[in-house]
């Protein structure tokens, strides 16, 4: 299980013209702790070591106690990290979003998510380019974005005298940085999400359509034609002949082609010169730096 999934050689339904993947921002941008003993070297090995413990122990749901115990870390973190999770799932009906402050450690946090979680602190952030103290700037928790965050580091006048385009990355930059960031690590992620089956190479890892669905904490799927977003819809590799059935799990090899697929077409989708979106954000910044500050 700790072997990284290749691309697999079968045929894998092409993605939807009309179908663009996005990473959601609230994980990347609101749920990084900086706290060292939750960056791991090998992050797949660490969580696979983690998740079969807790797994062997009948934990589906963890809470502050197992989890300050399987990473030896304290319970004040351990809550603070439960904390975290909450106020980034993607599910506003998850039993962690919808408990009481008081009832957090009485419903835990589902094991996946909670896996999920813990595999992207490892995330670096994307930094104003050329900026004299890349650290100071990196060290900003929480901030909404790279943007933002530079912004508040910067006084009046050194903002007038910035060329700011030089310096922020925009909204694009920030998303294809983080696309290309699940492109890199899709494959263990998947395999963190992935059963063992009896089946050799490829066809031994299999992924569930509840599984699949955990990838929403990290990604969502956007159809042009439609006013939401949407997961399971939106993989044909689980598409059931019979509705009234389950959808069957299928090879993770499967799903990692068909999703690396998805990335690459969005990765070119948001790094397409887009001339309208840059006069919006030049438009913008006019306006912000010529308002006049008060003292």
């Amino acid at each position: 299980m700790t072997d990284p999934i290749g691309p697999s050689t079968s045929t894998i339904p092409n993605p939807s013209p009309t179908t663009l993947l996005h990473p959601r921002r609230e994980p990347f941008e609101h749920g990084l702790l900086p706290m060292q003993k939750l960056i791991f070297t090998d992050p797949l090995q660490a969580l696979t070591s983690l998740k079969q413990k807790l797994v062997s122990s009948s934990i589906q749901r963890v809470d502050s106690a197992a989890l300050a115990d399987a990473l030896q870390i304290s319970l004040d973190h351990a809550r603070l990290v439960l904390d975290t999770l909450a106020s980034v799932l993607h599910s506003e009906s998850d039993p962690l979003v919808t408990s009481r402050f008081d009832d957090v450690d009485s419903v835990g946090a589902d094991l996946l998510d909670l896996i999920l979680f813990l595999y992207i602190q490892s995330y670096k952030r994307l930094l104003p380019r050329l900026h004299k103290d890349a650290a100071a700037v990196a060290d900003v928790w929480p901030s909404t974005s790279a943007f933002d965050g530079y912004l508040s580091a910067l006084s009046p006048l050194q903002l007038v005298r910035c060329n700011t385009r030089r310096f922020l990355p925009s909204q694009v930059d920030e998303e294809a940085h983080q696309l290309s960031y699940l492109q890199k690590h899709l494959a263990n992620i998947l395999s963190l999400l992935s059963e063992p089956v009896e089946g050799e190479g490829e066809e031994s890892l299999v992924i569930s359509m509840e599984g699949f669905e955990h990838l929403g904490f990290l990604i969502q799927f956007e159809d042009k034609g439609s006013d939401g977003d949407f997961l399971s819809q939106a993989a044909p590799i689980f598409a059931n002949s019979d509705p009234d059935m389950p959808a069957v799990p299928v090879p993770a090899s499967q799903v990692l082609g068909w999703l690396l697929q998805n990335i690459a077409s969005s990765l070119e989708h948001v790094t397409e010169k887009n001339p309208a979106k840059k006069m919006v954000l030049q438009v913008a910044l006019i306006r912000m730096l010529s308002k006049p500050h008060q003292v």
